[in-house]
């Protein structure tokens, strides 16, 4: 009997072995782990107070990574040199912050993680993490709230850093330039509220930074800036809003550049239309030169006749109250090539014009010498008109719906800087019928003049505007269907076009109100928009 069970009992073992065998494979693993990483202890803990050491340790309960702590870790007040954080690109049960700085007595700093600490398998966040310490006797509690705005575009700028600079005998105006601030905090990715926590009672500057550098002071070239312009005080239960600009960096120029026979480059930054630019040293008789702005890039060409016989000589760049002077080597090398070619495809709109360009300073047009005719044949009157700074020559004539217009230059119609005519140009332009097309009327409330009105693409790309002096409706005729953003520009000082703020000058830049909705222009239809916007507070530092 015993033999019997003993082999039936094998037997089986055999056959239960072979089936778990047969049937194994990946297992399921559960359900997905979506909790995130939990603190354990730190080591000094949370909110310590009279901190004397130079390193802290924080504990989790499962392993954890530190994810875009550039970006994310935000120390206030900043430290310099920046401490060491540990671990970076592995895995631990700890993060480790070794102090490099001295610290400054009596202030409390905070380390805000933002979302960069996560769990080591399903990266759960561990949201908004902050240590605070302080080096006295208590924890400062006092905040500053407000939220980033963009002064021109619809949506804000992501990263924005919030710095806080105690007013005291060594600040000023150029403090920005060259020191980091006292406290700073960060609008990250997600929302562009700001609170600057931990700080303590006094008086403060607040300036907004789109800090491209991360390195806490502005630089003008580079970097975006919002201000308020009145020193706050803390405590206080006001929220401050900031509008960021990018300012008009200060003019200046670039060494000279030969990039084709009889025309240099000079680079520059700022505000380019009050430059001159002299050519020193002894020049041919019937000396000739002419400027000309690269359509998209910051640099002037200039172009000159006839050719010098110099090796080198100086240039004197001029503007407003900047002067430089320049050497210059010169180069042989080969002239451009007159290149004529319209601006716009062939699809011409009812309140544009037709227009050429060049790649070479153009000089004159020959109308006699010029043709438009419509599909019918029949000759459409002209008129010309000559873009000195865009080098363009326009044709302004009335258009008509579903319409063909052929336009012929005739050899010689178009003379360049030196001297060169074009052989015979021929374009063709359409016009939609109105059907195809839709009208869009805005009606302002509230609106202080003048205004600009605009229609943009999604990219803040103008596509149409309005100005005006006084209220009127504003109606966008026979515009190519599509859904555009309607946009305001308060303009202050009626130049027609929207200018940017100046931090040092303490001005902000114009207002600027976008509707809420998408315009929807479409086919065939008249759509009318009314825009009630927000009255102007007084007090101009609200802008």
């Amino acid at each position: 009997m015993f033999k019997i069970s003993y082999k039936l009992f094998l037997f089986v073992g055999i056959l239960v072995t072979l089936v778990n065998c047969a049937n194994r494979g990946t297992p399921s693993g559960g359900e997905k782990d979506t909790q995130p990483p939990q603190i354990v202890r730190s080591l000094p803990e949370n909110y310590t107070t009279n901190f004397k050491g130079n390193e802290i340790k924080i504990y989790f309960d499962e392993y954890i990574k530190i994810k875009n702590v550039q970006k994310q870790l935000i120390i206030s007040p900043p430290m310099d040199p920046q401490p060491d954080v540990m671990p970076l690109g592995s895995a631990s049960k700890y993060i480790s912050i070794k102090i490099n700085d001295t610290l400054q007595v009596n202030t409390t700093y905070a380390f805000n993680f933002g979302q960069s600490i996560v769990d080591n398998n399903e990266e759960n966040p561990y949201s908004y993490y902050k240590y605070v310490f302080s080096t006295g006797s208590y924890i400062d509690s006092l905040s500053v709230k407000g939220i980033i705005l963009d002064a021109e575009k619809r949506e804000p700028e992501k990263f924005v850093t919030v710095m806080l600079y105690e007013v005291d005998s060594t600040y000023s105006d150029s403090t920005i330039f060259k020191k980091q601030p006292k406290y700073v905090t960060n609008t990250l990715d997600s929302v562009s509220t700001f609170s600057i926590d931990n700080i303590k009672a006094g008086k403060y500057r607040i300036v907004a930074l789109k800090d491209e550098n991360s390195n806490y002071t502005y630089q003008q070239k580079s970097d975006k800036i919002g201000f308020y312009d009145r020193e706050i005080t803390v405590p206080s239960d006001d929220f401050y809003e900031l509008k960021l600009f990018k300012e008009i960096p200060d003019f200046s120029s670039e060494r000279p550049l030969q990039v084709a026979k009889q025309k240099i480059e000079f680079g520059f930054r700022g505000d380019y239309k009050n430059t001159t630019i002299e050519m020193m040293g002894d020049k041919p008789e019937g000396f000739e030169y002419r400027i000309l702005k690269d359509v998209q890039k910051d640099t002037l060409y200039y172009w000159y006749k006839p050719k010098v016989e110099m090796d080198t000589t100086y240039f004197v760049v001029k503007n407003k109250t900047y002067t430089d002077t320049l050497k210059h080597r010169f180069r042989d090398l080969k002239i451009d090539s007159l290149n004529i070619k319209p601006s716009a495809g062939n699809a011409v709109s009812f309140d544009s014009d037709f227009a050429i360009e060049a790649n070479v300073p153009l000089e004159r047009l020959d109308e006699s010498k010029v043709t438009i005719i419509d599909k019918d044949s029949v000759n459409i009157t002209f008129t010309t008109e000559f873009d000195t700074l865009q080098n363009r020559f326009r044709f302004k004539f009335n258009k008509t719906e579903a319409n063909v217009y052929k336009i012929r230059l005739l050899p010689e119609a178009v003379t360049d800087f030196f001297g060169k005519v074009n052989d015979t140009l021929r374009y063709e332009l359409k016009t939609k019928k109105f059907s195809e097309l839709s009208d869009v009327r805005v009606s302002l409330i509230d609106a202080v003049y003048p205004v600009i009105v605009q229609l943009t693409d999604d990219k803040g790309n103008v596509k149409y505007e309005q100005y005006a002096e006084e209220p009127r409706p504003f109606d966008f005729r026979h515009i190519n269907p599509g859904n555009y953003f309607l946009r305001v520009v308060y303009d202050a000082n009626g130049n027609r076009k929207w200018d940017t703020g100046s931090y040092l000058k303490k001005i902000q830049p114009e207002r600027v109100s976008y509707y809420s909705e998408p315009v929807e222009a479409r086919t065939g239809w008249d759509t009318v928009y009314t825009f009630t916007l927000l009255k102007i507070d007084p007090d101009p530092i609200e802008n």
